[in-house]
């Protein structure tokens, strides 16, 4: 079985911003519609989220800078349209753990075998992964996130980033509280980083959304 379903281990990996942000956001709102069918919420309201999606993108047009903004806007939007729908019924702690719940889960599994395999395989896992995080700073996330590269040798990559454009978003339509919820996708990979076996570390000991200046996301070796 291909465990690497996004080609990470590729010498010419480039993310398919398109149809990974579109795989994101139909299995968030298939989550949400599956955890809360219980919870009695009236009938056309997941149908009535996704117009709302496409209503709100097209009115923040004007923050795609770039063909990575137009995706990055529609994955952040569906959260702002899920938590306008979903909290006033809810409530914001509810809401907010349905969200990161329907966000981060349904493609985890298979981020993480992903990253998994590709250290696994690679002859060299730290630089097999900084290599994939440059090329992600500039094929999926591009110009509406600020990156700051404070340490890049052999041995130590410290990435930090400075501007978020989730969180620029989220700030704009008065929902800075799911920053957090983007944050947390990001265990996914991290979660198949094994120091021992792979011989470097990863640490993002803080980040914007949880009211940090920026973003430090730092790789170092542990071994020579």
């Amino acid at each position: 079985m291909n465990t690497d379903r996004f080609g990470l281990a590729g010498d010419d990996y480039v993310p398919d911003v398109a149809g990974d942000s579109t795989a994101i956001v139909e299995a968030f709102f298939d989550h949400l519609a599956r955890s809360l069918r219980d919870a009695a919420l009236p009938g056309g309201l997941f149908s009535g989220m996704r117009a709302s999606l496409v209503e709100l993108t097209a009115a923040d047009a004007e923050r795609c800078v770039d063909e990575p903004a137009r995706y990055n806007l529609e994955m952040t939007l569906a959260l702002v349209v899920a938590y306008r729908a979903l909290q006033p019924r809810l409530g914001r702690e509810v809401t907010i753990a349905a969200l990161r719940a329907a966000f981060v889960e349904p493609l985890g599994e298979a981020v993480q075998a992903g990253t998994r395999a590709m250290l696994d395989a690679a002859e060299d896992p730290f630089a097999a992964l900084v290599a994939v995080s440059k090329t992600r700073e500039k094929y999926a996330f591009g110009a509406g996130f600020g990156f700051a590269r404070t340490v890049d040798d052999a041995e130590s990559y410290h990435l930090d980033i400075v501007r978020c454009f989730y969180h620029e978003v989220l700030v704009a339509h008065s929902a800075a509280e799911l920053t957090p919820v983007m944050c947390e996708f990001d265990a996914n990979w991290i979660g198949a980083i094994d120091p021992a076996k792979h011989g470097f570390r990863f640490d993002r000991a803080t980040t914007i959304g949880l009211g940090g200046t920026h973003c430090p996301f730092h790789w170092d070796r542990t071994e020579s």
